[in-house]
């Protein structure tokens, strides 16, 4: 679990993480602001979480940036701990806040990780 501890680190710094750990999955959550389910992918490939999301920013057309430091993509490959697996995976968006949980097992498939809104759970 060091590497995927190490790899959060690497995260731009305006990204904010937690790694939570089970024992039978590991919890991975990251603040995304601005970001949704049609805006973001997870999947797992090579033994690796790939995240790549979106930020859609909306600019009133009477204005114009003097400064823009929010940025507007993440694209983070982060490696799993040997023992997480992509099968059973899953991922939710809430008012900006991916939440991924990731099964333990012994390997790790290459699989898309849906990314559902938590108000398509509430209804």
């Amino acid at each position: 679990m060091s590497a995927l501890r190490d790899a959060l680190q690497e995260l731009p710094d305006a990204v904010f993480a937690d790694l939570l750990e089970s024992d039978d999955a590991y919890l991975l959550v990251l603040d995304l602001p601005g970001v949704t389910p049609d805006t973001v992918e997870v999947r797992v490939e090579k033994g690796r979480l790939v995240i790549e999301a979106r930020r859609d920013k909306q600019l009133p057309p009477e204005f114009r940036y003097v400064r823009e430091d929010r940025s507007l993509f993440l694209d983070a490959e982060i490696p799993l701990p040997p023992d997480a697996t992509g099968a059973g995976a899953d991922s939710e968006i809430d008012r900006g806040v991916l939440t991924i949980r990731l099964p333990k097992r012994d390997a790790a498939p290459e699989r898309t990780i849906p990314v559902t809104s938590a108000d398509d759970t509430e209804a």
